[in-house]
């Protein structure tokens, strides 16, 4: 697909969840919920905010998309999460996933495990977050560092990992950053713009992937999650020029979600990577590890000279 298809898809995208108003559910953590909702209504989608597992089950025959967030875990979880993925399996229903905070806690790890059975259609997080999801699922020994909810890894650190957790749930990788990639296990997007104000505001990578959840409602994975990123940063680039504090960017960001249009999005700066014909052939982790040993064994060749 070319840059052009992109845009275009990104323009149709936009301009469909503004004429639809699709519905995405979530169940999210209780810190950001406003404004998960807040952004989801911006861009022209619907929001719905559950917690019970009947509430979840309604939500995966109802709604088109939903949005799964576990940054605030429940105890009632242990019934909510599994019978609402069940739903969404069984009605062959969309849904994002944010692994929020992976690591902390026996509940949350168990949930985030199960959740490899139900291949996510759109996985989003930061780098340490994903690192650390593809080492939960096996499909990547290297693990993560995450600090609570906060990124220590930068993009680069994640890429390999998103395109296998992308390659395993045949769907799409979001990794949020100073510049975001976005994959389908086939192609890099690098999508940029953005604002140095966003990670000063709290629930502005819970948002996003609740903004995933609409445009997962009218597209397909790889289409909704490159279009929230660019909704996203372009809105955001936008705010911080006529603000100057967190709170003041956060009211102007809103607006610029509502606001923006279609065209301007879809303009949004975007890279193309096509990945390599022998990644493909390998697969990501065996090419970096036969990478590896060629390094060694070149380093011994030397030092046996």
């Amino acid at each position: 697909m070319t840059e052009r298809n992109f845009r275009s898809n990104i323009k149709a995208a936009v301009d469909k969840v503004r004429a639809e108003n699709p519905m995405a559910p979530s169940i999210t953590n209780t810190v950001t919920q406003d404004f998960v909702a807040n952004a989801q209504l911006a861009v022209g989608g619907s929001a719905a905010m559950v917690y019970l597992p009947d509430e979840g089950e309604t939500m995966a025959q109802i709604a088109p998309a939903m949005y799964l967030n576990l940054g605030t875990v429940m105890p009632f979880y242990a019934e909510t999460i599994p019978r609402t993925l069940r739903a969404l399996q069984k009605n062959r229903k969309p849904f994002v996933l944010d692994p929020v905070a992976i690591g902390i806690g026996a509940l949350r790890t168990e949930l985030l495990t199960q959740m490899k059975n139900f291949k996510p259609s759109i996985i989003r997080g930061n780098a340490s977050e994903i690192i650390s999801l593809a080492k939960l699922w096996g499909l990547s020994s290297k693990g993560g560092n995450v600090r609570g909810v906060d990124s220590t890894d930068n993009v680069d650190a994640a890429k390999i990992p998103a395109v296998e957790l992308a390659r395993f749930t045949e769907g799409a990788v979001a990794i949020s950053g100073a510049e975001d990639l976005i994959t389908d296990g086939k192609i890099f997007l690098y999508s940029s713009g953005g604002s140095a104000r966003l990670p000063k505001i709290t629930g502005s990578g819970c948002s996003l992937g609740g903004v995933m959840a609409i445009y997962a409602a009218v597209t397909d994975p790889l289409t909704a999650a490159l279009t929230a990123t660019a909704i996203y940063n372009c809105a955001a680039s936008r705010a911080e020029k006529t603000t100057d504090a967190p709170a003041s960017f956060k009211v102007k960001f809103l607006d610029e979600l509502f606001k923006i249009k279609s065209s301007e999005v879809a303009a949004n700066p975007l890279k193309i990577t096509v990945i390599r014909h022998t990644d493909s052939m390998l697969g990501v982790s065996q090419a970096e590890g036969l990478k590896e040993a060629i390094t060694k064994s070149r380093q011994h060749a030397e030092a046996t000279k």
